[in-house]
């Protein structure tokens, strides 16, 4: 197991220091689901849901997040990302909203916390627009799905 480098020799928390590194093309893709009711499914499709349009405004709050992760999680850089993208699938089962996000940068630290932050606030969005709606939502499954510096 590889030593945890936000943690100091001490035990403290600390910020890694990154200025030695390279500044590289980095991009990171993260995914998520949220589980819900196919009803609460046939509102959000048909923009029935009292809040609004529901994977948009869910789209626009993971690239915020994502923005703001930096400020976010406190041992994180503040990353000028370059891109950054949040999709939406809906299975054949019809049984959950898969959330796909992507960001790029090119930085001497890679990106994969504000992809798993904006697939996490998505999900988190649509489940505040939909509890009304469903009580049974559950957000599961984020993982990083891949990461890749060039």
């Amino acid at each position: 197991m590889k030593r945890l480098t936000h943690i100091g020799a001490n035990g403290e928390a600390r910020m890694v220091d990154v200025s030695s590194k390279p500044v590289q093309r980095r991009q990171a893709v993260a995914r998520g689901e949220i589980r819900l009711q196919k009803e609460t499914l046939n509102l959000i499709e048909t923009q029935t849901i009292a809040k609004g349009n529901v994977l948009a405004t869910a789209r626009v709050a993971g690239i915020q997040a994502a923005k703001k992760c930096g400020e976010l999680i406190p041992l994180c850089h503040p990353l000028p990302i370059t891109h950054c993208e949040v999709n939406f699938e809906i299975p054949k089962n019809r049984d959950r909203v898969v959330i796909t996000a992507s960001a790029k940068i090119a930085a001497q630290t890679g990106v994969e916390m504000e992809a798993l932050t904006a697939v996490s606030v998505a999900a988190l969005t649509i489940y505040d627009m939909c509890k009304a709606a469903d009580k049974k939502m559950r957000i599961t499954d984020i993982k990083l799905v891949s990461k890749t510096k060039q």
